[in-house]
């Protein structure tokens, strides 16, 4: 049925010039296009491509809206406190973090915000 189709990941940008500092500046992603309508960037992670739009509803959700798998969790982690990326702790049934990482079985997994709003998930897989 999908032969030959691409999936982009897709995240909503109440200011997209916030947006775009937050991914370039801090993320160290460069944009790869940026559409006609100056409200929407693609950029390319991991060979992913993400769009970054303008929407009213940015950091409604409430779940992680996209995940990066690195090689190295804590340098990642470290790189990104340095540039004033706080990381989530939580405390559910079956999911507790500590210094904001959660060890899982097979991965090691961390959560953030973006300038947004929006849940971002790091994790390593074991």
């Amino acid at each position: 049925m999908f032969e030959g189709a691409r999936g982009t990941a897709v995240i909503a940008a109440a200011d997209i010039e916030r947006a775009r500092s937050f991914y370039e500046d801090v993320l160290g992603l460069a944009p790869e296009e940026v559409l006609p309508d100056a409200e929407s960037v693609i950029y390319r992670l991991g060979g992913v491509p993400l769009m970054v739009y303008r929407s009213g509803f940015a950091g409604t959700a409430q779940n992680t809206v996209f995940a990066v798998e690195t090689d190295d969790l804590d340098r990642d982690m470290a790189t990104l406190r340095e540039k004033g990326v706080v990381f989530k702790d939580y405390d559910f049934p079956g999911l507790t973090t500590v210094n904001g990482v959660a060890d899982l079985p097979g991965e090691r997994t961390s959560w953030f915000e973006d300038s947004e709003g929006n849940i971002l998930a790091l994790n390593q897989r074991l």
